[in-house]
């Protein structure tokens, strides 16, 4: 256990902690937009956090030893992250995914020395994943539940902690919104108890997708909705509520539709000069909302959200216009909206 310990520890020393970008807005407004860029990791994305902080908890609760086969229910950023941890450690991993699963995202976990193992439809991957962990005496990291509680969300260089002490000598340090999306809701649940625990007067913003329950849950007060058919918005949006979404630590939710997560992905594009995923560009919607609420009450201040992972992963999705038509989503009248707001500063 110590040696693993050593190990996954030795790597998050290796890395440098990711930037805090800004993101260019006319000095006039007096409010300032910042990217925690998360794209730098070793895997390339937010994800990375997760696995590194799944794996340490699974060895020192003692469920992963020597040789335990590791399994879990995912085929995006997790997966890939969680297979560059198993292979520095030297346990096998299967990623239990649908067979519609993209060849990009198969391509990516077997490079990291995973194993992916099919399903017919995604509600199976849980159910799957579990029988294979029985069958194989191994562990199921289970990301969906074990989320919230596997980052210490005190400090320790968690994204909360990084985020705040790199905001130290901005001109607006404390920020009024921080805008993050849920996927298993731990991004949000470290963020918002970490915000709490400092005394902080900032307040938390999650979006979510088309197709997604959060935001309905959240709003009505129920945790045991279920629906839709989760997103088309890699890395965010489930068709149920999490264990780890705690919805009491959110100030507020914004959903946004898949088309203009798509349009301020590629509006992101042209302003930065590179491709962003398109959950960062749902991120920029909400955070471009509360800033246009800032604006027109007439504060200066801050709003920081996440650019959650590169978009070279998705140029034969989001950035590919037949994709768009043959899903139907039009992205003009969200990239003129966009557009206007960067101008006027009105959403």
């Amino acid at each position: 256990m110590n040696e693993a310990v050593r190990i996954i520890e030795a790597d998050a020393n290796r890395s440098a902690d990711t930037h805090l970008l800004p993101f260019p807005l006319p000095t006039e407004w007096g409010v300032r937009l910042y990217l925690k860029d998360e794209s730098t990791h070793p895997t390339g994305s937010l994800k990375h956090r997760l696995a590194r902080s799944l794996f340490l908890y699974g060895i020192c609760n003692g469920w992963i030893v020597g040789g335990t086969p590791v399994i879990e229910a995912s085929s995006g950023s997790t997966a890939v992250s969680e297979a560059y941890f198993a292979r520095m450690l030297g346990l096998p991993f299967i990623a239990v995914m649908p067979r519609t699963t993209s060849p990009e995202k198969i391509r990516l976990i077997e490079r990291e020395g995973g194993r992916c193992h099919f399903v017919d439809s995604p509600g199976e991957m849980y159910t799957e994943a579990h029988r294979l962990a029985d069958e194989l005496d191994g562990h199921f990291l289970d990301q969906f539940t074990h989320a919230e509680r596997a980052t210490d969300w005190r400090g320790n260089n968690n994204i909360a902690e990084s985020i705040f002490q790199q905001m130290a000598l901005e001109p607006h340090p404390e920020p009024d919104w921080v805008v993050v999306g849920a996927g298993t809701g731990g991004t949000s649940a470290t963020i918002g108890r970490y915000i709490r625990y400092r005394r902080l007067g900032t307040r938390l913003a999650v979006v979510d997708p088309e197709n997604s329950v959060f935001f309905d849950a959240w709003r009505d007060a129920d945790p045991d909705l279920t629906g839709g058919c989760g997103s088309r918005i890699e890395g965010i949006g489930r068709p149920r509520v999490e264990p780890s979404f705690l919805g009491q630590v959110v100030d507020r939710m914004v959903k946004v539709p898949d088309a203009a997560s798509i349009a301020a992905a590629r509006l992101a594009e042209r302003v930065l000069g590179r491709r962003v995923g398109g959950s960062t560009g749902t991120n920029l919607c909400g955070a471009f909302q509360v800033i246009a609420e800032l604006r027109a009450a007439g504060r200066a201040g801050s709003v920081v959200t996440l650019l959650c992972d590169g978009g070279e992963r998705y140029s034969h999705t989001y950035y590919d216009d037949a994709w768009l038509a043959a899903n139907g989503i039009d992205i003009a009248p969200h990239l003129a909206s966009l557009e206007e707001f960067l101008r006027t500063g009105e959403w």
